[in-house]
Formats: C-alpha cells, structure tokens, sequence
C-alpha cells in the first residue's frame, strides 16, 4: 500500500472516529492493566460486568490482594481461564506492591515483567493509561492489517513492526484503537462489511463483498 493511501485509509478512519477509544471500562491505570490481563481470550463485555462489581469492592493492588484468590475468583468465575487469571492478578498485586510501591509502572521492561502481562497487554497500558504512541495488535488489528494490505505479516509482533513503519506519525496515537474497532465492527473474520466501510476505497482485499464504495 502506497503511504498517500495509508494517509487516506486513516484520514477516513479518522474523519469518522476522531477520538477512539478502548472498551474496556477503567479509571485508573491500574483498573485498566486488571481488565486488560482478564480479557485475554475473552470479550471486554464480559470483563466489563465483572470489574464493574469487583471494582466497587477493591479497586487497588492492596484490596485486591486482601481478597485472595479465592475471594478475586468469585468476582471473575463469568470470565474465561478465570482461575489462571486470578493466580496472575493475585501476583502482578503482590509485585506491583513490592517493586512499584503500589503504582503501575510506566515502561514497557517492567510492565512485561508483571504475571500476565505480555507485550500486546504492556502496549494497551502505555498506550491508553500513558500517551505512548505504541500499537496492540488483536485478532482483530491483525486481519484489519493484512486484510487491506496496510501492513501484512504472518505474527503478531511482525504485523506491529509494520504498522510503526505504516502509520502516519500524526495518527499513530490511536491507529490500534481504529483498527481494533474496525475489525470488531465492520471488517469482521466471516462476512466484512464492505459496503459500509469507510475505508473500502483504500482497501486492497480483492474478495470485497457486494456494493463497497
């Protein structure tokens, strides 16, 4: 794809989404790295109806890790791998009361470091809780991305490497957020949207369903 189309692609996105955001509901970074870890291989609707009751009962590393993992499960039993997530909440609490004095911290080493924390987790906080211009590629931003040949790659990180070449500077900040979406919404896995899609135009998917524009 051509870099006047990449800048087009995202002058639409951006025309139609000029302040994205991640749907996972959070006040504080540390509540955003909590529903981040719990929606691995889940959806944020599931995460968001656990968090909102457990939130109002611990909403700090301290008053989770007084729950236990016992007392966390009953909160998150509705999520998937519930029971491995609660052993990492538990133990990302401990660390973060240990190493960081509570606070989430702000960079992509010790983020990582943290139990169920992995790059695409570290790059939604950095990018979301600390204005870091980093992409977090989903299922969803990988189809998106080697779908419409804006930045094709077999892995993950190989799809995130191409969209930081990609992207235009001026929309890196949100890039992740409208290509989640999009691929959430509209360039869904089984039967993409094309004729409402705002980007059709500057797409290069040869297999466009009916009536794109």
């Amino acid at each position: 794809m051509s870099p006047q189309k990449r800048n087009a692609l995202f002058a639409a996105l951006a025309k139609a989404n000029p302040e994205p955001k991640g749907e996972l509901e959070h006040r504080t970074p540390f509540e955003l790295l909590v529903a981040v870890v719990l929606s691995a291989q889940a959806t944020d609707k599931s995460v968001n109806l656990a968090t909102r009751q457990l939130y109002a009962r611990a909403d700090t590393p301290a008053a989770i890790l007084a729950l236990g993992e016992a007392g966390l499960i009953e909160y998150i039993r509705t999520i998937g791998l519930y029971r491995t997530k609660a052993r990492n909440v538990i133990a990302l609490c401990k660390l973060l009361l240990e190493r960081h004095g509570g606070k989430v911290p702000r960079t992509r080493e010790e983020l990582e470091a943290l139990p169920g924390v992995g790059r695409k987790t570290a790059n939604v906080v950095l990018n979301i809780a600390f204005g870091e211009p980093t992409i977090a590629v989903d299922t969803h931003c990988f189809r998106v991305a080697n779908r419409t040949g804006l930045a094709p790659g077999r892995t993950e990180r190989e799809v995130e490497d191409g969209l930081m070449k990609a992207v235009p500077a001026k929309y890196l900040q949100h890039a992740h957020h409208w290509l989640i979406l999009q691929g959430r919404y509209v360039c869904k896995a089984r039967n993409p949207d094309c004729p409402g899609c705002v980007i059709a135009r500057q797409c290069e998917y040869t297999l466009k369903t009916q009536a794109a524009h």
